[in-house]
C-alpha cells in the first residue's frame, strides 16, 4: 500500500502512525539537509511531541538546496512529506513509526524566493541544518569561511538569485530586519565541535560580505545553540525498502531504519522560544561541550578507527569488524588510554558504560551500516574528531599509538588499492590532492601528512611523525591486520 495521508487508516497494528491532526500543524521550523539522519532524529523528537498534543507550531518545512535533493522533494510530494521510521534491534525486532512532523518541503533551484519566504515569515523561529560537516564552507585547520568558493562569490553578486545555504538564510534575515522581525535562531545538528559556534562564524561571515550592518544586527540579536546528536542511520537500501513491504505492507519510496539508541543534548539559546524538547528526551543544558566531546572523541572517532582498518582487513560491515574481538580490544584501548583523558567532567553520564554501549551499538547486526559509508568524507572527519585527540595528548604527554594508527591507516587506505590489489573507491572531497599524495608515500613517508590544509602543524611535531612512520610502515610491510596483533601484543608487553 502507497504511503500517503490517504492511507495512514490501514496499516497494520504493528506500524504507529500520527493521532494529531496534521493539518493543524504550522511551521515553526525550516530544516535544511532533509536526509535519513534528520528523519530519524530532530524530527522524530517533534513528531513525538506531536503526539503529546504539544508543539503545533513547530512543524517541519524541510527544503533542498543540491540538485541531487530533487529525489526527495518527489518523494515528499508524492507520500505528503510522510516517511517510516523503523528502529532495527540487535534481536531483528523492529520498532516501526510513520512520521509525520515534516509538513511541507521546498526545493530551492526550483523556486528560492519561496524558501527565502518560508523563513522570513513571522511564524518560522527555528532555522535548523544538517548541511555535513563540509557544508559550513570553513577550514578546517584555520576556521576561516572560505571567500573563494565560487558558488559563495556568485551568491553574493548583486541581485544574484541565492543558490547556497549562506544565500538563503541571509537573505530571509535582510527581510527579517527589513520588515522589523527578530531574527530567527540558526542550530546546527551537524557532527561539528561546537557547532553552533561554527554557524554562527560563518553565516556571519557570509553576512559581513553582503552587508555589514546586518551582520552586526545578527551578531548582537540572533543566536546559535551547540547541539550533541547521536543516532546511527545508515544510508536506505533497497532491502530495507523491500523488507519494509514484506513485514508490513508498506510502499515507502524512501524510508529510514536506524539504530534504537538515540541522543540530543541542546544548548539553552534560542531567539524565539523553541519546542518544550525536553518533555521527550532531549538534555537541554547550558553548555553542551562536555556532552559534544564525549560523543566526538569517542563515537565518531571510534568510527574512524574501525573504518580503514576494518576495510583493509576485507570486511565491508560495521558490525562484523566491531564483533571481532581484535577490533573492540583496539576500540576500547583508544578510548580509555587516549580519548578519555582529553575529556571534561560529563554530568549524568556513566563514561564506562557509555563505551561498552558503543561497542555494543557498532556490533548491531540489524542495522548493516557500511563500512565504506564510514571512510567516506574522511578529511572533513578526521581533523574534527580524532586529530584533536592527537594534538591534545601531544600538548599533555598522554598516549597517541592508537590514534595516530588511525591517521595511518586512512593514509594507507587513500592509496585507493587494497590490500589484495582490488582498487578502492575513494569518497572525499579532497581526494584529487589526497589520493596522489598517498601514493607517494612508500618514496616519501611523510607525503600525506605534509598536507597543512587537512593536518596542520602536526608534521613539525618530532614525536607524532615518528610514530604514525612506524605505523604506516607496519602497514605496508604485513598489512592492516597483523599490524593490530602487534600493536596489541606491544601493549600487552608494557602493561
Amino acid at each position: 500500500m502507497k504511503l500517503n495521508k490517504h492511507t495512514l487508516g490501514d496499516f497494520i497494528e504493528d506500524v504507529a502512525v500520527p493521532t494529531y491532526d496534521r493539518s493543524d500543524v504550522q511551521v515553526g521550523i525550516v530544516h535544511f539537509g532533509v536526509g535519513g539522519f534528520h528523519r530519524a532524529h530532530q524530527a522524530m523528537y517533534v513528531d513525538r511531541l506531536l503526539q503529546q498534543g504539544e508543539a503545533s507550531d513547530w512543524g517541519i518545512c524541510g527544503v533542498g538546496v543540491l540538485p541531487g535533493d530533487r529525489k526527495m522533494k518527489d518523494v515528499m510530494d508524492a507520500q505528503n512529506c510522510l516517511y517510516t521510521l523503523a528502529l532495527k534491534h540487535s534481536d531483528g525486532t523492529w520498532d516501526t513509526r510513520i512520521i509525520g512532523s515534516i509538513v511541507e518541503y521546498l526545493f530551492a533551484p526550483d523556486d528560492a524566493d519561496a524558501v527565502v519566504e518560508k523563513m522570513a515569515a513571522e511564524t518560522t523561529r527555528i532555522v535548523s541544518l544538517t548541511i555535513t560537516e563540509g557544508g559550513y564552507n570553513f577550514s578546517a585547520t584555520t576556521g576561516e569561511f572560505d571567500t573563494e568558493n565560487p558558488a559563495i562569490t556568485a551568491d553574493l553578486e548583486a541581485g544574484a538569485v541565492p543558490s547556497t545555504t549562506f544565500g538563503l538564510v541571509v537573505e530571509a534575515l535582510a527581510r527579517r530586519k527589513d520588515r522589523g522581525l527578530k531574527p530567527f535562531t540558526i542550530m546546527s545538528c551537524d557532527n561539528i565541535e561546537g557547532n553552533g559556534h561554527i554557524a554562527e562564524s560563518t553565516f556571519t561571515a557570509f553576512g559581513q560580505l553582503k552587508d555589514p550592518a546586518l551582520a552586526s544586527w545578527l551578531t548582537t540579536e540572533g543566536a546559535f545553540p551547540n547541539s550533541m546528536v547521536d543516532r546511527i542511520t545508515p544510508v536506505t537500501t533497497p532491502e530495507v525498502v523491500q523488507e519494509l513491504s514484506e513485514r508490513y505492507a508498506i510502499d515507502d519510496r524512501w524510508p529510514v531504519a536506524g539504530e534504537p539508541f538515540t541522543q540530543w543534548v541542546l544548548e539553552d539559546k534560542f531567539t524565539l522560544g523553541r519546542p518544550p524538547f525536553e518533555d521527550v528526551g532531549v538534555q537541554v543544558v547550558d553548555d553542551v561541550t562536555p556532552y559534544e566531546l564525549m560523543k566526538l572523541r569517542l563515537l565518531n572517532a571510534s568510527h574512524q578507527a574501525l573504518a580503514y582498518f576494518g576495510y583493509l582487513s576485507g570486511y565491508r560491515l560495521v558490525h562484523e569488524v566491531a564483533q571481532d574481538s581484535l577490533f573492540s580490544e583496539f576500540l576500547l584501548a583508544y578510548m580509555d588510554n587516549e580519548a578519555t583523558p582529553t575529556l571534561q567532567p560529563v554530568p549524568g553520564i556513566d563514561l564506562d558504560e557509555y563505551k561498552k554501549t558503543l561497542i555494543e551499538r557498532f556490533s548491531n547486526p540489524e542495522i548493516r551500516d557500511t563500512v565504506a559509508r564510514l571512510c567516506a568524507e574522511s578529511s572533513d572527519r578526521i581533523p574534527k574528531w580524532l586529530l584533536p585527540v592527537i594534538r591534545k595528548n601531544l600538548e599533555t604527554g598522554g598516549d597517541i599509538t592508537r590514534s595516530t594508527a588511525v591517521v595511518a591507516s586512512w593514509a594507507r587506505y587513500a592509496e585507493g588499492v587494497d590490500e589484495l590489489g582490488q582498487p578502492i573507491e575513494i569518497v572525499d572531497q579532497l581526494k584529487d590532492s589526497l589520493v596522489p599524495l598517498a601514493q607517494s608515500q612508500k618514496d616519501d613517508p611523510t607525503a600525506f601528512i605534509a598536507n597543512r590544509a587537512v593536518f596542520g602543524d602536526l608534521v613539525d611535531d618530532e614525536r607524532f611523525v615518528a610514530e604514525y612512520t612506524r605505523q604506516l610502515a607496519s602497514l605496508h610491510s604485513v598489512g592492516a591486520r597483523r599490524t593490530l596483533e602487534a600493536l596489541r601484543a606491544h601493549v600487552h608487553e608494557n602493561t
